[in-house]
């Protein structure tokens, strides 16, 4: 490659806000002699999953003693509102697999969760006797609806009837979480550095790197990029399956492992549970997503049953050299 990687990703702004300017990695892209992805022989897709800002830890950063810029950086660096701890190595590693691996990867997709304020799983859904609105990461089951602990202030027949669902159906209880991924907001942008990396590759191999939408139903949680954990109108997303489909070989990353890349992966295998010429073809890249804490346990359980029930395979980036 005619283009380093220090001159795509600077690693030391990783999880930083701000804009970022494409037109130089655009202009470096296009230096670039790479066949076309279509014609590779061996079909590769990295699925990224919600590499946003919000899920980002803010970088690290020296005080300098100057008021004014000590406060500048501190803005900059403050992390989202949901940052999963190992965020910013998970990004570095997972820009350098597909700078080392540009002319193997024949497409990037990134799922991007997508919220509005009023959403099912956000504190303003839900209030107790005395008006107050849950703290983030309080749990909300439907016994505490029965018992008046909390009620709906929004679409009561629904909620209740979610809460229900999910229990009948074993899916994970609901959890209210920090206002993240706000469409419209920065926090729901992809980490800066991650875009600028699957742009480059978008215009060096002449791709179109999809962004999937989830998580805009405001009835329902949607951590896998599949499904919502319950809805009535059954949505599937059919987009998602069909490249799982047609690719050789699936390389999934991205936060958080203990939720929307775990559920991710979970609903593409119960998909295709009788199919596992198609399931034996993912390869979680295990340096390159990180747990939500409290949650290390569960992820490594579920994670040990996707190798030995559908054949999953981990990896680490750093491990993987990809050829044609």
């Amino acid at each position: 490659m005619k283009t380093s990687y220090e001159q795509i990703v600077d690693i030391s702004k990783i999880g930083r806000h701000g804009a970022v300017d494409l037109n130089a990695i655009f202009a470096l892209a296009e230096q670039e002699s790479f066949t076309p992805a279509y014609k590779d022989g061996i079909r590769r897709l990295v699925l990224a999953i919600d590499v946003q800002k919000d899920f980002m830890e803010g970088p690290q950063w020296t005080p300098t003693g100057n008021k004014e810029y000590d406060e500048l950086m501190a803005d900059l660096c403050k992390g989202g509102s949901l940052a999963v701890p190992g965020s910013i190595g998970d990004v570095e590693r997972l820009t350098c697999f597909i700078y080392n691996n540009m002319a193997y990867i024949t497409k990037v997709m990134s799922s991007m969760d997508t919220h509005t304020a009023q959403q099912i799983f956000h504190p303003c859904w839900w209030s107790n006797t005395a008006g107050d609105h849950p703290a983030p990461y309080t749990i909300i089951t439907h016994d505490d609806l029965v018992s008046g602990n909390w009620r709906a202030l929004i679409a009561a027949k629904e909620s209740a009837e979610y809460l229900k669902q999910l229990e009948q159906t074993a899916k994970k209880k609901l959890c209210i979480w920090p206002y993240h991924t706000i469409e419209g907001t920065e926090g729901h942008t992809l980490e800066n550095e991650f875009a600028k990396m699957v742009y480059f590759h978008s215009v060096a191999r002449k791709t179109r790197n999809p962004m999937i939408r989830k998580g805009d139903d405001p009835y329902s949680e949607m951590y896998g990029i599949i499904k919502p954990e319950y809805s009535k109108n059954n949505f599937i997303n059919i987009e998602v399956l069909t490249a799982v489909e047609t690719y050789d070989e699936i390389y999934v990353a991205g936060e958080a492992a203990s939720h929307c890349l775990m559920e991710s992966v979970r609903q593409i295998a119960e998909h295709f549970a009788n199919r596992p010429e198609i399931t034996q073809k993912i390869i979680i890249l295990e340096d390159c997503t990180s747990p939500i804490p409290g949650y290390e346990a569960e992820t490594a359980q579920v994670f040990d049953m996707f190798k030995k029930s559908y054949g999953i395979r981990f990896a680490k980036s750093t491990d993987i050299t990809l050829a044609a």
